[in-house]
C-alpha cells in the first residue's frame, strides 16, 4: 500500500481554528513540524488524522494510554472511513506495523528495551543480565526502526507528548532522528513549567508552538460549550472525625513536649552556630532556614540572642517572628539530619524523639510535619463523607434536568469487593468507589434514575437498556452478547465481557448513554478519564483523588464538549472536599484542589465577572471549621448550579470584555482593607499629621513672639508659667502629630505607586531577557502591560511574543519580585522618596538571567536605567552571603506565604 485510499474524506465541516490551521498547513511543515497546543474537547485527534492524509505516507500515531490508542482508532474509522471496522492496513501491534500504525508510548520502549508487553500495557521483562540487557535494547531498538522503515514511515503523530517519561522520550527521539519524519505534535498541556533545558528537549521533538487555543476562544467560536466548576464540600464522618481530633491533639500534645526538651535545648544552645556564629558564617549564610529556627526556637524560650547574632544579620531592629510548627519541623530536621558531627553525642536522644514522632504520625519518609499526615490526607480524601456529597448533587441536577440528565461520576477504584452474589446488598458502604458509589445511587434513586457501570472489567446497565445494548452492538458486529441479571435487583444487568466484546465495549456502552438509555454513569477515571468522547454528558462529578492537575483537567474536558444539535448544552462539573475542621483553611483537600484549579479557566463568581483560572475565581471563604460554613458554602455553589440559563449569558458577558487568554503576574496588596481607601487614608492622614506638625512647631519654638499671651493670661501667675504651659503643649503635640505623620508617610511610600513599580521592572527584565537569548521577539513587537484593581493587586504580563516568550518573562518575573531564596545574583534597590527618606529593597536576579555574571551585569544596567539606582552582589562570596541573608531575613515574617502567582485571564 503507497498511499491512503483517495475517497477518505472528513464527514463533518471543519471548526474555524481547524480550517485554519488546515489552511497555513504549508508554512507550519516548512520545518516538518506541526505543534498544537488546544485543550480537551477541541478536534485536536481528528485534525491530527486529517494532517496525516494530507501528508499521505506511513503513518505512526503515538498514544499515551491504550484507551487513548483505541479511540484514534475508532475515530478514523467512524469519522473518516465511515466504517464500523478495522481495517486490515491499520495495526495496534508495535511489532507487525502497516499503513498506520497506532501504538502507545510505553509499547515503543517496551519493544525497544526488549520486553513483552500485555493487552493493558502491563511489563514482564526478560531475566537476562545488564550487559545483555543493554546490547539486547540496543539491537532491538534497531530491529523496531527497520521495521518503521521497511514501511516507509514518513509522519508521526505524537498526541499528549507531555506525558512522554524520559527513556520513552529517548526511545522516540531515536526513531525520530533515524527516519526523518514530518512530526504532528498534539497536546493540552504544554509543560510550561518545566526548566528551559526540558522545554528545549520537549519543543526538540515537537517543534515550536505554531498554534494555541484556549478554552474561551473555543466557546466563542460554539466548539465548547458554557461551563462552570462547583466545589460541594463535606465534614468527616463522626468517625472519621474522631480519628483526626485525635491525631491533632496528640500532636499539640507532642509539640509542646518537645518545644521544652531539656536535651534538645541544650542541644540547640550549645550548637557552635549560637554560640560562636562569627566563627561559622559560611556555614550560616549556606543553612540560613536553620540558623533562623535556632534563633526562633531560643527566643521562643525565653533566651537571649546577642548583639553578635543581629550584626550577622546585619538589622539590629529585626523582628524575631514566633516560634509555630513549621519553623519546629526545620528545627527538628536541623537535629536529626542536618548536621551529625556537632549532635553525635545525642544520638540516643534523636532514636528516642524521632521514635516519638513517628508513632505519633509527625515523621513520614524522613520528613518532619506537625501539619499534615499522609494518613489523614488520605482519610479525608477518600473521605465516606463524600457518598452523601454525591448524591445530594445526583438529587439537585435530576430535580433540574429529568430526563435530560447525562451525568459522568469519575473515581479510581472499581471495589468489587461491594458486589455481592446475595439475594439482598446491605454491606456497609465504607469506602469510596465504583460499586460503592453505584450502591448508594441504587438504593435511594430505585426507580427514578436509570444508573449505569462503565469500566474494564465490570459492566452493568438498566435491564431497560438491554435491547439497545443488543442494537448497537449487533451494529458492532458484536454476536454472543450475554447479559446476566444483577443477583441482588433485577432491574439491572451484568453484561459479560468477551474478547469480541472488550475492543468496542467503550464505545457502545456509550452510544446507550448518548441515547438516554443510561443518565448516570459510574466509570473508572483510567477508562474515561482521557480520550473517552461523550457529547452529551452535561454533569460531572470528580470523585477522583488519585493524579496531577494535568489528568484533571482531562477529566473535566469530558464535560465541556459541544453535542451536534444540542445548542442550549451547558455543562456543570462538580468537585469534590471533605474540609479538615481542625485546619482553619479547610486542610489538605482543599490544598490539593486550589493546585488543580491552576489548570482550569473558567468565569468567575465575582460581581466584576472575569474568565481566569485558579480557585480563586469561586470567591468562597478563607476557612471552612464550621458546619455553619460549610453548608454555607454549598448552598452558594447548588445557587449559581441551577442557574444554567444564566451561566451561557455570563460567558458571554466575559468574553465581551477581552480578545485572548494572557498568562500574567498577580501581586495581592498585602493589607486586608481596600487599597485605594488605605492609600487616600494614609495620604490624608500625612498632610493633616504635617499641618499638625508644623502648628505644634510655630507654638513650640516661636514663644517669644507669643510673649503677647502671657499679658492676657489672667489665671497664669508668671511669664516662666506661661512659656512652660506653652513648651509642655508644642511638645506633646509634636511628639503627637510627629509619630503619627512618620507612620502614615512610610506607609503611603510603602504602596505609592506598586503597578508602575512592577511595570519597571518588567521593562529592564524584558531587555534583559531577549539579551540572554531567552526571548527571540523583536523588542518592537512586544510590550509589557501592568494594571491596579480597586483592591490593590497588582497585574502585569507581556503582549506580544509566543506564548512560551510570554511564560518565560512571568516566570523571571515571579522570581524577581517574590521572596528571595539562593539566588547567584542579589540586586539591592535604592530608592529616595522626596529625596529625603531612603529605602531599600532586595530582588533575585533570575536564574535564566544569573547564570552568567555579564548578562548579571546587563540587568543591572537595565534595572538602573528603568527602575532606579541598584547594587548588584554575587552572593556566593562571603560579604555577599551577608547581604543574601540579611535580604532573606527581611522576608522571615512571611516565609511561608506566597506572594505573588502566575494567572491566566481573558484581556
Amino acid at each position: 500500500m503507497k498511499a491512503f485510499p483517495s475517497e477518505i474524506r472528513f464527514k463533518y465541516n471543519w471548526r474555524k481554528y481547524q480550517k485554519r490551521v488546515l489552511d497555513e498547513l504549508e508554512e507550519h511543515l516548512k520545518d516538518d513540524h506541526l505543534h498544537i497546543i488546544a485543550p480537551p474537547g477541541s478536534g485536536k485527534t481528528v485534525l491530527g488524522l486529517e494532517v496525516a492524509l494530507r501528508l499521505n505516507k506511513p503513518t505512526l500515531i503515538f498514544a499515551p494510554t491504550v484507551a487513548i490508542r483505541n479511540q484514534w482508532v475508532h475515530r478514523f474509522c467512524e469519522l473518516f472511513l465511515q466504517v464500523d471496522y478495522t481495517p486490515d492496513w491499520i495495526s495496534r501491534d508495535i511489532r507487525n506495523p502497516k499503513f498506520l500504525t497506532v501504538v502507545t508510548y510505553q509499547a515503543l520502549h517496551t519493544a525497544c528495551s526488549n520486553k513483552e508487553i500485555e493487552e493493558e500495557g502491563d511489563i514482564q521483562e526478560r531475566f537476562i543480565d545488564e550487559d545483555d540487557k543493554v546490547k539486547k535494547g540496543r539491537n532491538n531498538t534497531n530491529k523496531i526502526i527497520r521495521l518503521f522503515q521497511a514501511q516507509q514511515v514518513g509522519t508521526i503523530v505524537v498526541d499528549e507528548a507531555h506525558h512522554l517519561k524520559s527513556a520513552w522520550w529517548k526511545s522516540l527521539t531515536k526513531v525520530k532522528d533515524v527516519l526523518k519524519p514530518t512530526i504532528v505534535g498534539l497536546t493540552a498541556t504544554p509543560p510550561y513549567d518545566v526548566s528551559y533545558a526540558e522545554w528545549q528537549r520537549y519543543t526538540a521533538l515537537n517543534g515550536p508552538v505554531d498554534a494555541e487555543i484556549s478554552v474561551p476562544e473555543l466557546v466563542v467560536e460554539g466548539d465548547l460549550c458554557p461551563h462552570q466548576d462547583y466545589v460541594y464540600f463535606s465534614r468527616p464522618t463522626n468517625e472519621e472525625n474522631e480519628k483526626i481530633r485525635a491525631f491533632f491533639q496528640k500532636i499539640r500534645t507532642l509539640y509542646e513536649e518537645i518545644k521544652v526538651d531539656e536535651v534538645l535545648v541544650s542541644a540547640i544552645e550549645q550548637h557552635p552556630i549560637y554560640c560562636q556564629p562569627a566563627a561559622h558564617l559560611d556555614w550560616i549564610y549556606n543553612n540560613l532556614e536553620y540558623y533562623s529556627a535556632t534563633l526562633i526556637y531560643l527566643h521562643a524560650l525565653g533566651k537571649e540572642i546577642n548583639d553578635e547574632h543581629t550584626e550577622i544579620i546585619g538589622d539590629k531592629e529585626f523582628s524575631i517572628p514566633p516560634l509555630n510548627y513549621e519553623w519546629m519541623e526545620i528545627l527538628l530536621t536541623f537535629y536529626f539530619y542536618k548536621d551529625p558531627i556537632n549532635f553525635s553525642q545525642y544520638k540516643e536522644h534523636q532514636h528516642k524523639m524521632m521514635h516519638k514522632l513517628i508513632r505519633n504520625g509527625a515523621i513520614e519518609r524522613r520528613t518532619i510535619n506537625f501539619r499534615y499526615n499522609h494518613k489523614i490526607n488520605r482519610l479525608l480524601s477518600s473521605s465516606i463523607s463524600k457518598l452523601d456529597s454525591i448524591e445530594n448533587i445526583v438529587t439537585f441536577e435530576h430535580q433540574h434536568l429529568g430526563q435530560n440528565l447525562r451525568m459522568v461520576i469519575l473515581t479510581d477504584y472499581i471495589r468489587k469487593e461491594f458486589l455481592t452474589h446475595q439475594a439482598q446488598n446491605n454491606l456497609e458502604l465504607n469506602k469510596i468507589g465504583v460499586l460503592p458509589i453505584f450502591e448508594k445511587l441504587r438504593r435511594t434513586h430505585k426507580e427514578n434514575i436509570k444508573l449505569g457501570v462503565l469500566t474494564g472489567s465490570l459492566i452493568i446497565i438498566p435491564k431497560i437498556a438491554e435491547r439497545a445494548l443488543r442494537e448497537v452492538a449487533y451494529k458492532y458486529k458484536v454476536d454472543n452478547l450475554v447479559t446476566t441479571p444483577l443477583p441482588y435487583d433485577d432491574m439491572y444487568l451484568m453484561v459479560n465481557l468477551t474478547e469480541q466484546l472488550k475492543l468496542d465495549v467503550v464505545h457502545i456502552i456509550t452510544q446507550i448513554f448518548q441515547q438516554g438509555n443510561i443518565e448516570v454513569l459510574v466509570g473508572t477515571k483510567s477508562l474515561l478519564g482521557e480520550g473517552w468522547d461523550a457529547p452529551a454528558v452535561n454533569a460531572l462529578i470528580l470523585a477522583s483523588f488519585v493524579g496531577s492537575y494535568v489528568l484533571s483537567n482531562q477529566m473535566r474536558g469530558r464535560a465541556i464538549r459541544t453535542e451536534r444539535h444540542n445548542y442550549d448544552k451547558t455543562a456543570n462539573i462538580w468537585h469534590l472536599v471533605c474540609a479538615n475542621p481542625e485546619a482553619l483553611d479547610g486542610g489538605d483537600d482543599i490544598k490539593i484542589l486550589k493546585r488543580r484549579f491552576r489548570a482550569f479557566v473558567g468565569v468567575s463568581f465575582r460581581d466584576e465577572i472575569n474568565i481566569e483560572n485558579g480557585y480563586g475565581r469561586l470567591n468562597l471563604p478563607h476557612q471552612f471549621t464550621t458546619e455553619q460554613q460549610v453548608r454555607h458554602a454549598n448552598a452558594a455553589m447548588l445557587l449559581g448550579a441551577g442557574q444554567r440559563d444564566q451561566l451561557r449569558e455570563k460567558w458571554q458577558q466575559a468574553l465581551s470584555s477581552g480578545t485572548s487568554l494572557v498568562e500574567e503576574i498577580l501581586i495581592p496588596f498585602p493589607e486586608d482593607e481596600e487599597y485605594r481607601k488605605i492609600k487616600s487614608l494614609y495620604y490624608t492622614r500625612t498632610i493633616k499629621s504635617l499641618i499638625g506638625i508644623l502648628v505644634s512647631g510655630f507654638i513650640g519654638y516661636g514663644l517669644e513672639a507669643l510673649q503677647v499671651l502671657s499679658r492676657i493670661a489672667r489665671h497664669l501667675r508668671s511669664r516662666e508659667a506661661v512659656y512652660i504651659c506653652l513648651a509642655v503643649f508644642g511638645s506633646v503635640g509634636m511628639i503627637t502629630f510627629g509619630g503619627l505623620a512618620f507612620k502614615t508617610l512610610r506607609l503611603y511610600i510603602k504602596y505609592r505607586d506598586i503597578a508602575k513599580d512592577v511595570h519597571q521592572i518588567g521593562e529592564a527584565l524584558l531587555v534583559s531577557l531577549i539579551k540572554v537569548g531567552a526571548i527571540h521577539t523583536d523588542y518592537s513587537k512586544l510590550r509589557i502591560i501592568s494594571s491596579l484593581d480597586d483592591f490593590g493587586t497588582v497585574y502585569c504580563h507581556l503582549e506580544g511574543g509566543t506564548t512560551y516568550e510570554k511564560s518565560v518573562f512571568i516566570k523571571a518575573l515571579q522570581e524577581t519580585i517574590s521572596i528571595v531564596d539562593n539566588p547567584r545574583y542579589l540586586i539591592i534597590r535604592k530608592n529616595y522618596f522626596l529625596k529625603i527618606i531612603a529605602q531599600k529593597d532586595y530582588h533575585a536576579v533570575p536564574e535564566v538571567i544569573g547564570g552568567k555574571k555579564q548578562f548579571a551585569e546587563f540587568f543591572q544596567t537595565q534595572w538602573s536605567g528603568f527602575v532606579g539606582k541598584c547594587d548588584l552582589i554575587y552572593t556566593r562570596t562571603i560579604e555577599g552571603r551577608k547581604l543574601l541573608l540579611k535580604a532573606r531575613i527581611n522576608s522571615l515574617a512571611s516565609e511561608f506565604e506566597e506572594k505573588a502567582e502566575r494567572i491566566n485571564k481573558w484581556r
